[in-house]
């Protein structure tokens, strides 16, 4: 493996407190903001939400999460990294109580939708700058466990968030106290972190924000977005749906000739010339998007099998306990391996997964059983994966762009599971009433036939994220080298 020239290591190492409250930063948006993946449609009925509007809401703070986060890791090297995280923090508070005191009625949807927009300039934020901080504190070894912290933060807080959602929001708290809480764990990240100091190799180095690129890049990503979630209910002939696709075609036209000819680009392609980094960022986008799977599968136990928020989340047990469980197994398969053989195998368990949840076609005994099974296998599938992918792109970043470097790599997890959630929620939601005809014909359903429609939209909607696994699977084996970690 190549690994990127290093300049001279700081003197500071991070500590536990360091890394506590770095932990808790990242959990705010893959513990806290992410339980609307289960808890989406309990919200819209009490607020009287129309779903389609809740779905735009879902994913929205990783939409616009993905839309920023390399602006924040760019600005992260030059401003500080620590700051960066410090306004991450402060944007979490701001929009998560918005959405926990969101009024029922007209007001709902532009407090929430503004909270979710918050959120995900949160978590824009709090990623990049927080990876970067890892790669300058902490070193080898011990670089590689902050790693394993920093992933069960974000792999295990989204292992976590479907139970924990479906339970705190089934409980006398309430819905509304999930984000209540998250605003207060911001607060403790702020108060750990600040004795932590600041990190900016790229103060006072001249730079210009490329205001064309973020534009076009968030023109091209807003259209898209509302092409996957609202297509179906606007009408795919309708005018506004091809005005949008063109849109998002000239848009991102733009933004790649901008980004290759401006000379402080808005995501820096020469990263990509590192094949390692390019594997990993690509299958990480990939894997990401397969967060759908969660949705739809919750959505199906709860449509189908008439399964509370709660009681879905509680199938989702094994997800959260073998993603935490295993993700150091995935460092020491790392530190034996190398990152390939790691990624490949937890990628082909995800597929397993998957293709377990597929099979909605059994009766309601049977997948509920399986359900068990595959989310336990997600987990471990993600565990494996998560810190070699991880480290593997850190490793090939040059030290004054890793905070860029790492918002592309963020980035890439970002619009992987806003855009995975949304693809999966739109077929589903276009689906769930009429059921698909070729299904129909081709597959027997067991068990109880009323429910038939909802389980041919999970297995249609379960289907594209096996697919989004395969290619992912296929990114691995050709970028990522049979090397040993050194």
């Amino acid at each position: 493996m190549t690994t990127a020239t290093r300049t001279d290591r700081p003197a500071y190492q991070g500590t536990d407190r360091d890394l506590a409250g770095i932990v808790l930063a990242v959990v705010t948006f893959w513990l806290f903001a992410q339980t609307t993946l289960n808890i989406g449609p309990l919200m819209a009925n009490d607020l009287n939400m129309a779903m389609p509007v809740m779905n735009i809401a879902i994913a929205a703070a990783a939409l616009f999460s993905g839309m920023f986060i390399v602006v924040a890791g760019g600005l992260a090297d030059r401003l500080g990294r620590k700051k960066v995280v410090f306004y991450g923090n402060i944007f979490n508070i701001i929009g998560s109580l918005l959405i926990a005191f969101a009024i029922t009625g007209p007001l709902a949807s532009p407090m929430v939708l503004l909270g979710r927009v918050f959120q995900g300039f949160a978590a824009a934020s709090i990623m990049p700058a927080s990876m970067a901080l890892v790669k300058t504190y902490w070193e080898g070894k011990a670089r590689q466990r902050a790693v394993s912290m920093w992933s069960i933060g974000s792999w295990g807080g989204s292992g976590l968030c479907a139970l924990f959602g479906g339970v705190v929001a089934n409980s006398f708290l309430g819905w509304r106290s999930i984000f209540i809480i998250c605003a207060l764990v911001s607060v403790a990240s702020i108060l750990l972190l600040s004795p932590m100091p600041e990190s900016a190799p790229g103060a006072g180095r001249a730079a210009r924000t490329d205001w064309s690129g973020i534009i076009s890049f968030a023109i091209a990503m807003v259209a898209l977005q509302v092409v996957v979630t609202q297509g179906s209910a606007i009408g795919w002939a309708n005018p506004i749906v091809w005005i949008l696709l063109a849109a998002f075609i000239i848009a991102i036209v733009a933004f790649i000739r901008r980004e290759i000819n401006f000379s402080d680009p808005f995501v820096d392609f020469s990263l990509f010339s590192n094949k390692v980094f390019t594997g990993a960022t690509i299958s990480n986008l990939l894997i990401n998007a397969t967060a759908g799977t969660l949705a739809v599968s919750l959505w199906v136990l709860q449509g189908a099998g008439g399964f509370s928020a709660a009681t879905a989340g509680y199938l989702t047990i094994g997800y959260a306990v073998f993603i935490i469980a295993f993700i150091r197994v995935g460092e020491k398969l790392l530190q034996r391996f190398g990152p390939k053989k790691p990624m490949i195998w937890g990628t082909l368990i995800v597929l397993t997964s998957i293709a377990l949840l597929m099979a909605t076609n059994q009766a309601q005994s049977l997948y509920t059983i399986l359900s068990v099974i595959a989310f336990s296998l997600f987990g471990l599938g993600l565990a494996f994966y998560a810190t070699p992918s991880t480290d593997a792109a850190l490793s090939n970043l040059p030290d004054d762009k890793a905070g860029s470097g790492s918002g592309i790599y963020k980035m890439a997890s970002s619009l992987g599971a806003a855009f995975g959630v949304a693809l999966s929620a739109a077929i589903f939601t276009a689906l769930e009433t009429s059921g698909s005809e070729f299904l129909h014909a081709a597959v027997e359903f067991s068990g109880r036939q009323d429910n038939v429609a909802v389980r041919e939209a999970g297995m249609i909607g379960l289907g594209v994220n096996f697919i989004m696994g395969l290619i992912a699977l296929a990114s691995i084996i050709l970028f990522i080298p049979n090397e040993k970690k050194k």
